[in-house]
C-alpha cells in the first residue's frame, strides 16, 4: 500500500463499541509491557503499520515511516525491520534520520535493492523463509502476500516479508502486508502478533480474526485497519470475532 493511498485515511475513531482506543498521545509514552523470561518487551503503537519495541536486546523499530521527529522521545533504534516497498511502510529518507553508525536493517531483497548505497551499508536481505540473527534473537521471514484474484497485484507472493521474531522465551509476529495464508495459518507458539487488516490491500476483518483464532497468539494488535473506498475494517469486530483465542490489545494507531 503507498503512501499516497494513505490520503484517504480519516479521523480515528476514539472508542468503538465497548473497546476504548486511545490515541497515543492519551497513553502516553509508557506503552503496554509484556513479560518474558528475559526482562519486558514494550510496545509502542505509532502509526498504521509502524511502531517500535523495546525490548531486553535494544530497541526495535518496525516499518518506521513518517516524519523522523515522531520517533524523537523514544531510545535510539537499535535495529529496524522493512517488510515490504510500500510507502506506509518504507520511507529511505525517514530510515536515514533514524539509523546510527551501528544500527543495522533488515529488510526483503526488493527494498534492499532499492536503499540508497549509505543505508545498503547497514543493510540484510532475508527472502521469504531466510532467518538472521540480532543479539541472539533468531528473526524468520514468513511470507506475505495475496491470495485473492483481483488484490494480487498489491502484494505477489514472493517479495514481501512477515517477521517472526524469537525472544527468550516469547515469540513475536509481524504480519506485514498479507491475506490469512497457510503459512500465517500454520504459526505455532506465537506470543504475541502484529496483524493487518484493510481492504482492498490486504484483507477484511474475517479473514483476519480467523487466521487468529486458528494459530492463536496469545495477544494480538490488529493493525494497519484503514482502507479505502469503505475498506476500513473495524477492531472491535476483529476482538468480537476473535473471542477468547486471544487476548486482543488495542492501540492507539490513528491518534
Amino acid at each position: 500500500m503507498r503512501q499516497t493511498r494513505r490520503q484517504f485515511l480519516s479521523t480515528a475513531v476514539a472508542t468503538v463499541g465497548s473497546i476504548t482506543i486511545l490515541p497515543y498521545a492519551a497513553r502516553g509514552q509508557s506503552g503496554d509491557a509484556f513479560t518474558t523470561a528475559g526482562g519486558d518487551i514494550t510496545v509502542h503503537p505509532v502509526s498504521h503499520a509502524s511502531f517500535v519495541m523495546e525490548t531486553p536486546v535494544g530497541t526495535i523499530y518496525a516499518d518506521p515511516v513518517g516524519e523522523p521527529s515522531t520517533y524523537g522521545s523514544f531510545p535510539k533504534a537499535d535495529l529496524i525491520l522493512v517488510t515490504h516497498e510500500h510507502g506506509d511502510h518504507y520511507k529511505p529518507e525517514t530510515l536515514a534520520a533514524l539509523v546510527s553508525e551501528d544500527t543495522p536493517i533488515i529488510t526483503n531483497p526488493s527494498v534492499f535493492d532499492m536503499l540508497p548505497d549509505d543505508l545498503k551499508a547497514k543493510a540484510i536481505q532475508i527472502q521469504n523463509g531466510g532467518s538472521s540473527d540480532f543479539q541472539g534473537v533468531g528473526i524468520d521471514a514468513i511470507p506475505a502476500y495475496n491470495t485473492t484474484p483481483d488484490r494480487l497485484q498489491f502484494h505477489p507472493e514472493g517479495r514481501d516479508n512477515g517477521y517472526v521474531l524469537g525472544f527468550d522465551g516469547f515469540r513475536v509476529y509481524i504480519s506485514g502486508d498479507t491475506e490469512d495464508i497457510p503459512e500465517m495459518r500454520a504459526l505455532d507458539n506465537i506470543d504475541l502478533a502484529f496483524v493487518c487488516m484493510n481492504l482492498p490491500f490486504t484483507m477484511g476483518v474475517e479473514q483476519a480474526a480467523s487466521a487468529v483464532a486458528e494459530f492463536r497468539p496469545r495477544y494480538v494488535y490488529p493493525y494497519h485497519y484503514r482502507g479505502r473506498d469503505d475498506g476500513t475494517q473495524d477492531p472491535a469486530e476483529f476482538a468480537r470475532l476473535v473471542g477468547n483465542a486471544s487476548d486482543v490489545k488495542m492501540g492507539g494507531w490513528y491518534g
